[in-house]
């Protein structure tokens, strides 16, 4: 299943909020990044709902990537579709962190809202551009005129120093892309060099990342640099100034810090930097934050609405209605701006604009409410029904997929009744839906409807096809724990020893008020097929679930693995276990289960 942009139906208005401090020559001197005190910013601690999608730059689904909301844990399916349930987040700062083999690390930080989160994030392929090594100085080029000079002094993670060959994977990021918002890491908040708040205005941004012979993460050493240049689109240079602060994201926290500044050469900036992340050319920007609900003349929610807000001095930023007809983002302070509103396509119908008003200034976070009455030949659509289990109960943990001629969204489904809400053109009646139960590892077939306009009610959605990838355990002969769709299964070489084979399995489910989770990492034989029965004794492997973490596997312990069939990447591994463990208390337990999923890498 490829995915089209108008899945994202929240916050590309690169959200949070200011704190309206000078950033004039008289200011504070700078500070030092504290992240304690920048995160009184954030509001309370909340908990909300997360649904989002994670794909590749060709709009491709990305399967098994780990996500992560602070403790809050899931992995994508095969749509790459992640639900995360009750994630304690900020009331003005959510984080959430996407990971996966062969990517460079990518995330998205939002404003949450009541109801569903919506997000969407691209991961950028860890794709190597160029090669180095230790002790030689030399610049690592892409073809639209991105580079970075390396000096050739590096350290590995743990600080000792790195010799050897040096792979570099780089991307650059242009405003004037579209699909930029999507592909950058958080949003544009950051903290200033006086540790204040603010809104960023890019002019683009530069990932570079280092990896050693055998993967290893590595960076620049203490005392090197590297000079980092970003070119501008044309259409940039106008406003461009002759230097410009430069800001690294912070990948613990989310959000970008000021550190240094660029020099406007040519068509360029050109920086020095001391490390590396994402690196961004950007001026700050005094802000606050603003939600806008869109509802009709009965006072009706519009969700998938595109709502632009134009500054007259930092141009346009848009954003997606969520089914509660709400965005919110940053918006400059204290200035009048332009809202226009348009139509997601659907079918043969691109919407031009159906409402425009002006607003402002705030000077303080602020919500509006805007009433649509004229939708010119668009008509206002309800899909509505039930989505229940194979036996008939309400599926409480899912999602409902409808298609409609390019249009798609995605539900949450947590007590077997689902509503979409949309404005579409006429010209084609017919549209597609597919549910997703993640408790019962079932789903549907995609199944057609027509439209019965305004209101179409499709009666009910029955998950009985099978998934066949799963986890199942037993402790002391209890409930079974079933895990499907957040699983990884892949061969992998420890840097520590570069030709031992070693296997990870990992289960995830998307429920964090009781999560239920499965780990088991164990070294295999040498050589393939990797089949056969294995003992584990605790030298070196590790299992872990339900709510206790890692279990304590020592001479008292007495577990037995049985792999009995090891498939190439996408094909099935099959593994059988049992045995005996001690928990931290010192009880001893009996468990078994099997393992039935298809190998990642």
């Amino acid at each position: 299943m490829k995915f089209t942009k108008p899945f994202l139906l929240s916050f590309i208005l690169l959200i949070a909020l200011s704190c309206n401090k000078d950033d004039s020559p008289n200011s504070p001197q700078n500070q030092e990044p504290d992240p304690t005190a920048f995160a009184q910013n954030f509001g309370s601690e909340i908990s909300r709902t997360f649904l989002g999608t994670v794909l590749d730059i060709n709009d491709n689904p990305i399967e098994n990537a780990q996500i992560s909301i602070g403790s809050s844990t899931a992995m994508t399916d095969a749509n790459g579709i992640f639900i995360i349930n009750n994630a304690t987040v900020n009331e003005r700062f959510g984080y959430v962190k996407a990971e996966k083999a062969g990517f460079i690390r990518a995330s998205r930080a939002v404003v949450p809202s009541e109801g569903t989160n919506k997000i969407r994030i691209t991961m950028l392929a860890e794709t190597i551009v160029g090669t180095t090594s230790s002790g030689t100085q030399e610049t690592i080029s892409l073809q639209d005129g991105a580079s970075v000079a390396l000096e050739g002094d590096y350290i590995k993670a743990d600080g000792s120093s790195y010799s050897g060959n040096v792979n570099v994977i780089m991307h650059h990021l242009d405003p004037a892309d579209g699909n930029m918002p999507d592909q950058m890491p958080g949003m544009l908040y950051a903290a200033n060099s006086q540790n204040e708040a603010r809104m960023l205005e890019t002019f683009g941004m530069l990932a570079v990342e280092l990896r050693g012979e055998n993967g290893e993460d590595l960076n620049l050493a203490e005392g090197s640099t590297a000079e980092i240049t970003v070119p501008l689109d044309p259409s940039l240079m106008v406003n461009a100034p002759s230097s410009i602060p430069l800001w690294y994201f912070d990948e613990i926290n989310g959000y970008w810090i000021e550190d240094g500044e660029a020099t406007l050469v040519g068509n360029t900036y050109v920086g020095t930097v001391s490390h590396f992340s994402f690196w961004n050319c950007d001026i700050p920007i005094e802000a606050v934050n603003l939600c806008v609900t869109a509802v009709n003349s009965d006072n009706n929610s519009l969700a998938n609405l595109i709502i632009g807000i134009t500054s007259n001095t930092y141009g346009t930023r848009n954003g997606y209605t969520n089914e509660n007809g709400q965005v919110c983002g940053l918006v400059p302070s204290n200035e009048s701006l332009e809202v226009n509103v348009s139509v997601l396509g659907v079918g043969n119908c691109i919407s031009d604009i159906i409402y425009s008003t002006t607003i402002g200034p705030f000077s303080t976070d602020s919500s509006i409410v805007i009433e649509i009455t004229d939708f010119g030949d668009l008509d206002i659509e309800t899909v509505l029904g039930s989505f229940e289990t194979c036996s008939g109960n309400p599926v409480d943990d899912g999602y409902v997929f409808l298609n409609n001629a390019g249009f798609e969204s995605y539900e949450y489904v947590d007590d077997g009744d689902f509503e979409i809400n949309f404005l579409r053109c006429d010209d084609n009646d017919t549209f597609y839906l597919k549910g997703y139960d993640f408790v019962n590892l079932q789903e549907t077939d995609s199944i057609a409807y027509t439209y019965t306009s305004p209101i179409t009610n499709i009666g009910t959605l029955t998950a009985c096809n099978t998934i066949d990838e799963f986890i199942q355990y037993q402790i002391d002969q209890e409930n079974e724990v079933t895990i499907a769709t957040n699983l990884y299964i892949g061969l992998y070489f420890s840097p520590s020893s570069p030709t031992i084979p070693r296997l990870s399995v990992q289960g995830f489910t998307s429920n964090d008020d009781n999560q239920d989770y499965f780990f088991f990492q164990f070294r295999l034989n040498d050589n393939p097929p990797y089949t056969g029965a294995y003992n584990h004794t605790g030298f070196g492997d590790d299992i872990g679930f339900g709510t206790e973490g890692p279990v304590l596997l020592n001479n008292e312990s007495i577990v037995i693995s049985y792999i009995t069939n090891f498939g190439e990447v996408n094909e099935f591994v099959d593994i059988n276990f049992d045995g005996t463990y001690e928990d931290p208390d010192g009880t001893m337990h009996t468990f078994n289960g099997i393992i039935h999923a298809r190998r990642d890498q």
